[in-house]
């Protein structure tokens, strides 16, 4: 991520490589992090993260209070016309119980999406955007994984959406109902040797009680082709909750269609205590064209078979032809 953020995203790499298309050969994740890349998922591609956790809150000394449950996080994205452009549906579902130290015989039940967001990502800015891909060094393997300066600049995505929250949510503020605005600017930089970092910047349920501004950093690193281990961090500020977590965790890539994942959630202070365990999965339906001319395009045609000349004069043809035995004689023999 970036990154991050997935959905592997070491993988993400690829996409910038390619400054014309958003689609990548394998699947390209969000999870097991919260951040969002900047990189859609490509046109006609349709992809389900789902990820079941169980989390625990305890709150001390004052007010003193503990919640255990389970929940799930889901999103279903789509590249939808154009290659930048991804719609998505995403949400968090909890069920738990509350218990308070004044009246702990007492259970009360909680369960309710703690956030349902539809929007649409827009990728505005790619810095790989029509320049030709480094060429890889055959002799050294050090200039290879060097730093390279222009990595410093990251490809930026605006994303903008609205919360649907239901009336007397646990969950949420009092009065917290309806649709409220949700904005993101989400950027990502693919460095060398597996890195990749994302940022997101947040303001959500705008104009309610609950209005609150979040920043999520991702560094992912690929530790191989199949694994991906991240660490992150999300800072949540609002007057009705406001928090710095922390998550660990890692990937692996099954197929170019499906990932597994794992983290673990928790914060540093008392008001509440959160820990929380997730275990995940994405899975992709890839029904991608590339749409590429066929002159930046040499990679699809490989891919399904086709010779890259296909499509040339025939004079080409002509060309790559043997020549008549009589004419190569001829020549063999002419001098002049």
């Amino acid at each position: 991520m970036n990154l991050v953020k997935s959905t592997l995203i070491i993988l993400l790499c690829l996409a910038s490589s390619q400054g014309f298309c958003q689609y990548t050969e394998v699947i390209n994740s969000n999870r097991p992090g919260v951040s969002r890349s900047a990189f859609s998922v490509g046109t006609n591609v349709v992809q389900f993260e789902v990820g079941p956790y169980f989390n625990k809150e305890e709150r001390t000394p004052a007010a003193t209070y503990e919640a255990t449950g389970f929940g799930v996080d889901f999103a279903a994205r789509y590249g939808l016309l154009w290659e930048p452009l991804e719609i998505s549906l995403e949400g968090t579902y909890q069920n738990d119980t509350k218990k308070f130290a004044s009246d702990y015989d007492t259970d009360y039940k909680r369960s309710n999406f703690k956030y349902f967001t539809i929007g649409a990502k827009y990728l505005v800015f790619d810095p790989l955007k029509n320049k030709p891909e480094d060429k890889p060094n055959l002799y050294s393997w050090k200039a290879n994984r060097a730093f390279k300066w222009k990595s410093l600049i990251p490809a930026v995505s605006v994303y903008v959406g609205g919360n649907i929250d239901s009336a007397d949510n646990p969950f949420t503020a009092s009065g917290i109902e309806g649709f409220s605005p949700k904005v993101m600017i989400a950027t990502q930089n693919n460095f060398a040797s597996g890195w990749v970092f994302v940022m997101n910047f947040i303001k959500d349920r705008i104009g309610t009680d609950q209005s609150d501004f979040q920043y999520i950093l991702t560094l992912t690193h690929a530790v191989s082709m199949k694994w991906v281990i991240f660490g992150e961090t999300q800072g949540i500020k609002s007057d009705f909750y406001a928090d710095n977590l922390f998550r660990l965790g890692g990937a692996y890539l099954w197929n170019k269609n499906f990932q597994l994942d794992s983290a673990i959630t928790f914060n540093t202070k008392d008001t509440p205590a959160v820990f929380s365990v997730n275990f995940g999965a994405s899975y992709r339906l890839d029904f991608h064209k590339d749409k590429a001319p066929n002159k930046n395009n040499d990679v699809e045609d490989l891919k399904n078979g086709v010779p890259n000349n296909v499509g040339n004069t025939d004079k080409k043809k002509k060309d790559s032809e043997p020549e008549p035995i009589e004419k190569r004689k001829k020549e063999d023999i002419d001098f002049d």
